[in-house]
């Protein structure tokens, strides 16, 4: 009896420890929460998808899959394309006015077919909550899943709401990398440097696209712009020049220059409201792809996102069809070149008498208002090592 009884010990000690045992192997992974630092003056109203918070090891990650060129699936150099194909740091994650790559500044996938629109900088993007691409598609009112036009099927993975729909659309899109899921995780799965990085970051070495996604969406949001000699001045570091100085008076006055109102105030030092406006460029509209499209609103006919101004002098050309290659182009525009519409947005006030097509300024309010906006430009950012090529470190 005795015997049967310390048999029965000895089974039950065992069945306990092997459980303990498998908790404590459950207990053993965690994340590492990313330092996130809100700088100062800036919103508090980020995005971050409560399924995909931010850590130290998914950030890492998503850094080496927004600049590896087998992100879209193949091996050859020439049939390669990650994010940092068309987003490079020194142009504020912009295309760039000189990329050899594409020399007009407009885009192409592998395919050699042609983005409908222009490139939007990845740059503090935390605190986009009304939307992305120039038209807004994506965003937490699309309700959408998955795309015909692209083969991808209806699934809660391939959703059109987020950062994260982001890298999906532009693996499958034939402007982009022109490839599939399959291909891409086919691919990262079999590159072995990845699988202690997946299995930090999420538990195990399993390679899955949302994984995918969810580690390149997590770095974006961690490119982050707030080191400009405009917020130095805002932290009282530094003085801005006379000219400068009157620039920002134009850029923050109706009488002025008139900026603010799309482009968002000091106060809001994102440098853009995230709205969607008719800029009064043209009087006839032909774009499927504009704010229209997405919302079927009338008054949104030739309406586009009003993007950040922050580096603004770097991410040239400018608009959604990159029609103007210079800053000097655009302050043109908006000085004498406005066009009517009855789709202007009522902001574009300026169309009204007595000024005419626009604000009308001198040419030394013209390089005033220039002067302030290169103020703008994050010289630390566009070289800052924790968002550069770790295959070039």
């Amino acid at each position: 009896m005795i015997l049967k009884v310390n048999i029965l010990i000895v089974v039950f000690l065992l069945l306990f420890l092997g459980c303990k045992k498998e908790e404590v192997e459950e207990e053993i992974f965690q994340t590492t929460p990313y330092d996130l630092v809100i700088p100062r003056g800036f919103p508090t109203n980020i995005n971050i998808p409560s399924d995909n918070p931010l850590t130290k090891e998914g950030v890492e990650l998503g850094r080496y899959l927004f600049y590896d060129g087998r992100l879209s699936g193949r091996n050859h150099p020439d049939s390669q394309m990650s994010c940092g194909t068309c987003h490079i740091q020194k142009y504020s994650f912009e295309l760039g006015p000189n990329n050899p790559q594409f020399p007009d500044g407009h885009p192409h996938g592998l395919t050699g077919i042609k983005t409908p629109h222009y490139v939007l900088p990845l740059i503090n993007l935390i605190w986009n909550n009304r939307g992305y691409l120039w038209n807004g598609m994506i965003s937490e009112s699309n309700t959408n899943l998955g795309s015909v036009a692209y083969g991808v099927p209806a699934l809660p993975e391939y959703h059109m709401r987020n950062i994260e729909s982001l890298v999906w659309m532009g693996i499958y899109a034939p402007h982009e990398f022109n490839g599939n899921s399959e291909m891409t995780v086919k691919m990262i799965s079999s590159i072995a440097m990845y699988k202690p990085m997946f299995k930090a970051a999420f538990g195990d070495e399993q390679v899955t696209y949302e994984r995918i996604s969810k580690a390149i969406a997590q770095f974006i949001r961690t490119i982050i712009t707030s080191n400009s000699k405009f917020d130095q001045m805002l932290r009282g570091e530094v003085q801005l020049s006379t000219s400068e100085r009157n620039g920002l008076i134009l850029f923050t006055t109706e009488e002025g220059a008139d900026c603010f109102h799309c482009h968002g105030q000091p106060a809001n030092p994102t440098m853009t409201t995230h709205d969607f406006y008719n800029n009064a460029k043209d009087s006839v509209f032909t774009d499927p792809r504009d704010r229209y499209a997405v919302t079927k609103r009338k008054q949104d006919h030739g309406a586009y996102k009003s993007t950040t101004l922050r580096n603004i002098e770097l991410t040239g050309p400018y608009m959604h069809d990159g029609r103007f290659k210079t800053l000097e182009e655009v302050v043109d525009f908006y000085n004498y070149g406005l066009v009517y519409s009855e789709y202007a947005h009522p902001l574009m006030h300026k169309l009204e008498p007595p000024y005419g097509n626009g604000a009308s300024l001198n040419p030394q309010q013209k390089a005033d208002l220039i002067a302030f906006l290169k103020t703008l430009t994050d010289h630390e950012f566009l070289t800052n090592p924790a968002f550069s090529n770790p295959f070039e470190q």
